[in-house]
């Protein structure tokens, strides 16, 4: 990756034909984040949360990418409760369904490229990473590189839509609230193709 281009994944794409799909992952709690708004003048505006209670959503998403083709985006939500015990992370079955349902979604080789990420390590993901040699490459990004993931554009976008968000007093609500930005991106491909473009990266092998 010293260039705009992804080094072998590009090249292994355009041989193979396969989606280059950046992974990442994002958190929200109840308390939804501060955004700008409108009010007149002289009348602040008060936006009435709950921000109470325990619990929170993880979100884990895949940005695919290839030539000639309309991106597509695919996700994953673990609700979090606050139960004693509960895991509070995304877990390796997790993304092993993300990554499966991706694939068979696109019916085409995966270029899976995501951070290195203790769960993405762990011997249970190496394993079945490694177990599936005819459709999933993996690449590591570099450490401390969220500017080369454009997974991070989908989730500005989703975190922007929920800028003063009230009435949201539960982690199954906000599950929904977040599933339901999420889908709207799924059907805005020249979005998901601007997430890319934001990095700065291109899909096409630079010439030797």
């Amino acid at each position: 990756m010293a260039g705009r281009d992804l080094g072998q994944a590009s090249r292994l794409a355009a041989a193979t034909g396969a989606y280059i799909c950046f992974e990442d992952e994002a958190g929200q709690n109840l308390r939804p984040p501060k955004a700008r708004t409108w009010a007149r003048r002289g009348r602040t505006p008060v936006a009435v949360v709950s921000g109470k209670g325990s619990g929170r959503i993880s979100a884990a998403g895949m940005v695919c990418l290839r030539p000639g083709s309309r991106g597509r985006f695919f996700y994953r939500i673990r609700i979090h409760r606050g139960r004693k015990g509960e895991r509070r992370s995304m877990s390796e079955a997790d993304y092993a369904s993300l990554v499966t349902a991706a694939h068979n979604q696109l019916k085409a080789p995966v270029i899976l490229v995501w951070d290195n990420l203790n769960t993405h390590l762990s011997t249970v993901m190496r394993t079945f990473t490694g177990a599936r040699p005819d459709w999933l490459t993996v690449v590591q990004l570099p450490a401390y590189a969220p500017d080369l993931n454009p997974v991070e554009g989908a989730w500005a976008n989703m975190k922007n839509s929920l800028g003063n968000l009230g009435g949201c007093s539960t982690p199954d609500q906000l599950a929904g609230i977040v599933k339901n930005r999420l889908k709207r991106i799924q059907y805005r491909p020249a979005l998901i193709d601007g997430f890319l473009a934001q990095t700065g990266l291109s899909l096409e092998p630079e010439p030797p």
